[in-house]
């Protein structure tokens, strides 16, 4: 059969040989731009970090005793879920703590870990004193 000469090979490649050549310039480009990323921080002499390696963080928090439920309660030093839930509920049968102090009737609080926990708790708001309320009046 004869071949036509208006139909042409089907091409081997997807792109063209420019096209080809433009797409392996962005990935040189994209590899070079890699290592010196690399290299700045410090990858060369072996100063990236590694989670297994990074100092652990700590954030500094405060409580308040009144407000807080068990869970924020439990995240303090030295208290678990079982003493935060005791703070809570001695909070909900015998009223509010007025002063840090009243923690001590907390059963496993005592004043040595009463100490340990002051820096992560906020001070309390005075509570207004159990009395009847008085009533300034203005005469004009």
């Amino acid at each position: 059969m004869p071949e036509d000469p208006l139909r042409k090979e089907a091409p081997l490649w997807l792109l063209r040989r420019n096209d080809q050549a433009f797409v392996a310039v962005l990935v040189l480009i994209g590899l070079v731009g890699l290592i010196a990323w690399w290299l700045v921080h410090g990858g060369w002499a072996g100063r990236l970090v590694e989670i297994n390696r990074a100092k652990p963080r700590s954030a500094r928090f405060q409580v308040d005793v009144n407000r807080a439920d068990w869970p924020e309660l439990a995240q303090l030093p030295g208290i678990g879920e079982v003493l935060a839930r005791g703070i809570v509920e001695s909070r909900r049968t015998q009223g509010p703590f007025r002063h840090l102090d009243e923690l001590l009737r907390v059963r496993g609080i005592g004043p040595k870990k009463l100490e340990g926990l002051r820096p992560y708790l906020r001070p309390l708001a005075e509570q207004p004193a159990a009395g009847p309320a008085t009533r300034v009046s203005r005469s004009r």
